[in-house]
């Protein structure tokens, strides 16, 4: 099949759940015979290239400012996704996330287009993100409708997510999760040249330092937790901003002078993967999420995960995982306070909830049918 991947930022990337997906998807399509095309956001920071791991890669304009490099990508990602639609240089062009779902409108309607599929994957309902403003938000939920309206087949990430279409739109969608792989556990060696970490001497929060994720309620949850109870742990906190500077810096500032928390920016190859392997605990506090990738990757390094209690997190831990109520700062303070004192025994539990192969085949089976 001849396969268009639209929504992302930049592959290869990190900088989100989303591109890792696509990223997944399209080199295992690739390597598998398919003929994928990512539509990569042509921004001054990410390197041009033309090949990926199999797949063409082609950069499309957008405009290098916060309010409109969404928009203004889909709106000619989208033209693009027509014209191979038209020439028949594409079967299925797969839009991810609801934003740029705002101009599917502009495909040919399917009768125009036979033998070719329009697919949506939903990774969380974006508008109701914190990071949005009010105009951003009603785009957003014009692009849900709009998937409703003209996509061929949805795909969502959470059980949760499949029930709101049905409720809300009658409409029915395919769930099928994010993918993680096994992994291998590492020493510490970079993270403790760089910031003086040893193995289970702290607690991990990476993810994106966007509003959803509820670092806000962590970090006062942890200074509370400092004033009870005596602890060399500290907390780290790994991620970057995405469309969420000031946010960013409300955290930056929150945390100036505290030497119990450690921002360490973004971060992926080994320092990632060394963080994930050493921390006593891995805390996800959020409000709002499609699939947590990060929780995903938590769970196949074994860490012993305390998560807030939506629906999205709760689908996916297991046995060795706590949870908390949602928002509630005394709550999360009280079960990180209980966990310190537990002295866990962490990365004994190493699981892989659902593989990237799995999920290629299910995708490659909404293609097809």
């Amino acid at each position: 099949m001849k396969i268009v991947m639209i929504g992302h930022k930049y592959v290869p990337s990190r900088e989100g759940g989303v591109e890792i997906v696509v990223e997944n998807l399209a080199t295992r399509m690739a390597s598998e015979g398919h003929e994928v095309t990512i539509l990569n956001r042509k921004r001054k920071e990410y390197p041009p290239i033309e090949e990926y791991h199999g797949c063409k890669v082609e950069s499309v304009f957008t405009v290098n400012k916060r309010s409109l490099d969404a928009i203004v990508y889909a709106f000619f990602a989208t033209l693009k996704a027509r014209k191979m639609l038209k020439k028949k240089q594409a079967d299925i062009v797969h839009f991810h996330a609801e934003g740029p779902c705002f101009f599917l409108n502009l495909l040919p309607k399917p009768q125009k287009r036979p033998g070719t599929k329009v697919v949506v994957t939903v990774h969380g309902l974006d508008w109701q993100r914190g990071k949005w403003g009010g105009l951003a938000a009603r785009i957003l939920k014009s692009g849900e409708k709009k998937a409703v309206k003209y996509a061929d087949e949805i795909i969502v990430l959470s059980k949760n997510v499949k029930t709101y279409f049905r409720k809300v739109y009658h409409r029915t969608t395919k769930y099928i999760p994010n993918g993680v792989e096994p992994v291998t556990l590492r020493e510490p060696d970079l993270i403790t040249k760089q910031f003086g970490l040893t193995k289970n001497s702290y607690i991990l929060f990476l993810a994106r330092i966007v509003p959803e994720k509820g670092l806000h309620y962590l970090i006062d949850a942890w200074k509370l937790v400092k004033k009870q109870l005596p602890t060399d742990k500290k907390l780290v906190i790994a991620g970057g901003a995405s469309h969420s500077e000031e946010y960013y810096d409300e955290i930056a500032e929150k945390v100036r002078g505290d030497d119990s928390i450690l921002m360490t920016g973004f971060v992926q190859g080994r320092m990632l993967e060394e963080l994930y392997s050493n921390a006593y605990l891995y805390v996800l506090p959020s409000d709002l999420e499609g699939m947590p990738m990060s929780l995903l990757e938590a769970l196949s390094y074994g860490n012993v995960c305390l998560v807030s209690d939506i629906p999205e997190n709760t689908e996916v831990i297991n046995e060795d995982c706590y949870v908390f109520r949602r928002g509630n700062v005394d709550r999360l303070r009280h079960q990180i306070k209980k966990l310190i004192n537990l002295n866990l025994n962490t990365h004994t539990n190493m699981i892989v909830p659902y593989t990237w192969d799995e999920v290629v085949q299910q995708t490659l089976e909404i293609y097809r049918r």
